[in-house]
């Protein structure tokens, strides 16, 4: 404490201790005393207005003060709302907006620290699943040059089938990082959506013929839901929605079972068009169904299957769809199968 403000706590003190006696003595006076109304007119008129304005002006002066300085403290550490500059001017019930800014500030406080505790945790769980997938083909790569190095590459029963097994793992390498590349291009809002009118019904026929050795491969049975003779125009990115498309299709053939079959059907919701992608798969347990979208996540039964991919297709799924400002959906019974659903604006007439 400096001495000015030692200086002026002592003077508060002094004339509060003058003026309290000085009432004390007035009332005491009164009571134990003759009862004199000069007495009670001079305490009534004169002191206890005089003690009154003394009191008010010191508390004003120095609680008042004291009490501003930290409600502007408050008031300049808190984030202006909607990007409006808060005003300097402080009204008279300070005592209640003090406890009001100091509530607002703990609570929006609490929030973000709840926020950063959950984003926190998403980091650790999202690097840890990237050195997992990465780690993988890194080994086998690791491993087989070894072993072609270590006189491998001499013979030729083991060469080109260890460069063949290496070129895989790189594939899959480039391929889980153009996926993350895609990722943070459309969380940036740096990948445009260049919306143009298309068939909808001919690039899923398109994407069919695209993954038919697949789809025979998987013994996967690739179908529409009903006849589209007339074409089906949307407005949309036609080359993510293909992308979409694919992933989606890939999904349901990795997960499906044997002989299972997968269809696509349209419907007419008004002002959109909903794609629908069924298959007679696994399914997915409830409580995880809230996870799908996310980076790497694979479901329970999908992590026993032991089923290679880079994790991220649906996640990109999700972000195409969000990126058209559209929703898509997920609905599934264990051991049934599962649909994803998702809307695309319906294309003007002319």
């Amino acid at each position: 404490m400096n001495f000015s403000n030692s200086r002026h706590i002592s003077l508060f003190t002094s004339i509060t201790t003058t003026s309290v006696a000085v009432m004390l003595y007035t009332i005491t006076a009164i009571i134990f005393y003759e009862f004199d109304p000069l007495v009670l007119l001079v305490y009534i008129g004169i002191i206890f207005p005089f003690t009154y304005f003394i009191l008010n002006y010191l508390l004003e002066k120095f609680i008042w003060g004291k009490i501003k300085l930290i409600y502007k403290t408050i008031h300049s550490f808190k984030k202006p709302k909607n990007g409006i500059k808060r005003s300097g001017y402080i009204d008279k019930n300070i005592i209640e907006n003090v406890n009001k800014e100091v509530l607002e500030w703990e609570e929006d406080n609490l929030k973000e620290i709840d926020k950063l505790k959950r984003m926190e945790a998403y980091r650790r769980e999202f690097i840890g699943n990237v050195s997992h997938e990465l780690k993988t083909p890194i080994f086998n790569i690791q491993g087989y040059v070894l072993t072609l190095m270590n006189g491998g590459l001499e013979d030729e029963t083991v060469n080109r089938s260890y460069l063949e097994r290496t070129e895989k793992n790189i594939d899959r390498m480039i391929a889980i990082v153009n996926d993350l590349d895609a990722i943070a291009k459309l969380e940036t809002g740096e990948l445009k959506m260049k919306l143009v009118k298309f068939d909808i019904v001919a690039l899923v026929k398109e994407v069919f013929d695209f993954l038919e050795i697949k789809a025979h491969d998987n013994k996967i049975t690739l179908y529409f839901g009903a006849k589209y003779e007339n074409p089906i125009y949307v407005l949309a990115d036609k080359e993510n929605i293909k992308q979409v498309i694919i992933n989606l299709l890939n999904n349901s053939m990795k997960y499906g079972l044997e002989n299972g079959k997968t269809k696509v059907r349209f419907f007419d919701m008004d002002e959109n068009i909903l794609v629908e992608v069924t298959d007679n798969g696994i399914g997915i347990e409830p409580h995880e169904i809230p996870r799908v979208f996310e980076r790497f996540y694979r479901t329970e039964k999908a992590r026993s299957l032991q089923k290679k991919g880079s994790g991220l297709g649906l996640s990109i799924v999700k972000h195409i769809i969000d990126a058209h400002n559209e929703t898509i959906n997920v609905r599934s019974t264990i051991g049934v199968g599962t649909t994803f659903a998702f809307t695309l604006k319906k294309a003007p007439h002319h």
